[in-house]
């Protein structure tokens, strides 16, 4: 299945108000170290290809990046690593993208022949991929039911600030997945999405990276 770019993916996000965190496509090294700075270190670089479906299988991600020495480092291992590993890639660039901090969050589509669009809504990282902690939904989702949607995985203890933990904005998370459900039904053309990690603290929740399948 072919897959959206990037920008069209950035794009497609910004018409349903998806915020996606700060991010820029650079295509030289000091573009990106100009970006780095305007949103301050620390920043994550991802590497950006319609072809890779998974950056950090090809050793396309370096996260943390304190420095402007270490982003110059990182920039020429990324692209080393990702030229051995899969040398006939077509790349777009290099993803310079802010670090934002809280609790990962899982969001996906699956296009049903019968039910039409599934959404998926779970915790991310290890609870999506080994705990299955996750709860499907036939879109439309109204927001009474994105909530529900929420508080029914097992993990809603800890969005809710587990012993002292920072809160997410479940007001926030509520409007993404009502959008999202949005987003699925108009948008026929996608098969499959995928947005993981989306990182939810008390400020609101941001897209970290997204994958539309045609």
């Amino acid at each position: 299945m072919e897959s959206l770019s990037f920008l069209e993916s950035k794009k497609l996000l910004e018409k349903y108000k998806i915020p996606f965190v700060k991010t820029k496509l650079c295509i030289s090294k000091k573009e990106a170290l100009d970006f780095a700075k305007s949103v301050g270190f620390p920043v994550a670089l991802k590497i950006s290809s319609s072809e890779i479906l998974h950056k950090t299988d090809v050793g396309g991600v370096k996260l943390g990046i304190e420095t402007e020495a270490d982003l110059g480092k990182a920039w020429d291992e990324i692209q080393k690593v990702v030229k051995q590993k899969v040398p006939k890639v077509k790349l777009e660039g290099i993803l310079v993208q802010e670090m934002v901090f809280g609790r990962e969050i899982a969001l996906g589509m699956k296009r049903d022949a019968i039910f039409g669009p599934v959404l998926m809504f779970g915790l991310g990282g290890i609870f999506v991929e080994v705990l299955k902690d996750v709860v499907f939904r036939v879109a439309p989702v109204d927001k009474k039911e994105a909530k529900n949607m929420i508080t029914q995985i097992k993990g809603f203890e800890i969005l809710k600030g587990f012993r002292g933990q920072e809160k997410v904005n479940l007001e926030k998370l509520t409007e993404i997945i009502t959008r999202f459900s949005k987003l699925s039904l108009l948008e026929k053309d996608l098969k499959e999405i995928d947005l993981n990690p989306i990182m939810a603290n008390e400020k609101g929740s941001y897209i970290l990276d997204a994958r539309f399948l045609l």
